[in-house]
């Protein structure tokens, strides 16, 4: 009896990590009925972090009510277990709760994301885990800030922070958050260069202030800065967010005896080897020689991701598909079962 690892991508604005897995795994045995199939919800620390850790460590979803990235009120969910929380700053701070024409990243708050903070402390949780990614921000964190000190609450010296990304890039700075992410969030040119001249003038005060200076540190320049505010105020301890999830779920022992893994995204490219999910859980999987097939919605760069060390690249739609057709979760979910053909 064969088995499969099925830990895939969320397909973004299509299936969740969750349903593409489901997928696969029928279409796995549908053809292979004696198969042992292995489904692990997985995440890099944006879309269906929350979802993904909760399906990895169990406990219990929390619901506040918070400030979307316009502080309007909302309700956005965070889990814990034990005194643990894992929180995902887009359910708070997300680009996906604006309409393309609200986003302005010159006015968007990571305030929502203070307040999960803030409450998970108030509830007696010792280790903050969050994942940045999907922000709709580019604050600096300075919302987030802004929400604790609100909320009157001291933050003990006991209360470890752990943030989740695969975001390397610092601060400021040609390669800082607002020159590579901000376009993707609303802002023009000039605004872009006013979020950095504005982020640097932020970082500077705050070395002052502390003494020390985290705005070069990798992942500074995650979540609009949010990084930043969690390296520089929380001491935070950066990881690999797809590390700290395969650590958490015990990947290793898992492939142990794994004949195949398939792992997968939206669109697969030469991008997919800069620390995307994939190519970490590639790297996992060649450590214990488990071969490693790729799907995806578009392929590109096939060669360089065969030469990577994919043993197959399958792209899921048929050639000339209409990408709206494609886009539909049932047809999503119909290529996906038809291309898991495994041997």
């Amino acid at each position: 009896m064969k088995k499969i690892i099925v830990a895939i991508d969320s397909f973004k604005g299509c299936l969740t990590s969750a349903e593409a897995n489901q997928a696969a795994s029928e279409g796995i045995l549908a053809r292979m009925p004696e198969a042992e199939v292995v489904q692990v919800p997985v995440s890099d620390g944006g879309e269906g972090f929350l979802e993904a850790f909760r399906a990895a460590m169990g406990g219990s979803i929390v619901k506040v009510n918070v400030k979307d990235p316009l502080m309007r009120t909302i309700v956005a969910p965070y889990l814990i277990q034990g005194e643990t929380a894992v929180i995902e700053m887009a359910k708070a701070s997300g680009l996906m709760l604006l309409e393309p024409d609200e986003r302005n990243p010159m006015a968007a708050t990571s305030y929502g994301t203070g307040q999960l903070v803030a409450d998970a402390v108030r509830r007696g949780c010792r280790h903050i885990i969050v994942g940045l990614g999907g922000s709709a921000t580019s604050d600096c964190g300075t919302g987030m800030l802004e929400a604790i000190e609100d909320s009157k609450l001291k933050i003990e010296s006991d209360v470890r922070f752990t943030i989740a990304t695969d975001v390397t890039n610092p601060l400021c700075g040609e390669n800082g958050a607002a020159f590579i992410f901000a376009p993707q969030k609303g802002a023009t040119p000039e605004q872009v260069a006013a979020l950095d001249a504005r982020a640097k003038r932020f970082a500077e005060a705050s070395a002052r202030r502390l003494g020390r200076d985290c705005q070069h540190m990798a992942g500074a320049g995650s979540a609009g800065g949010l990084g930043y505010a969690f390296l520089q105020y929380m001491n935070a301890d950066c990881q690999s967010g797809i590390d700290l999830l395969m650590d958490t779920i015990r990947f290793d022992n898992l492939l142990q005896d794994a004949d195949l893994v398939i792992t997968g995204e939206g669109a697969a490219d030469r991008q997919t080897m800069m620390g995307k999910l994939p190519f970490g859980i590639l790297k996992r999987a060649q450590r214990q020689h488990v071969p490693v097939m790729l799907i995806a919605g578009r392929i590109a760069d096939e060669q360089l991701l065969v030469d990577a060390g994919f043993t197959r690249v399958v792209c899921i739609n048929p050639p000339g598909l209409p990408l709206e057709k494609a886009m539909q979760p049932a047809t999503a979910k119909e290529h996906i079962r038809r291309a898991v053909v495994v041997n």
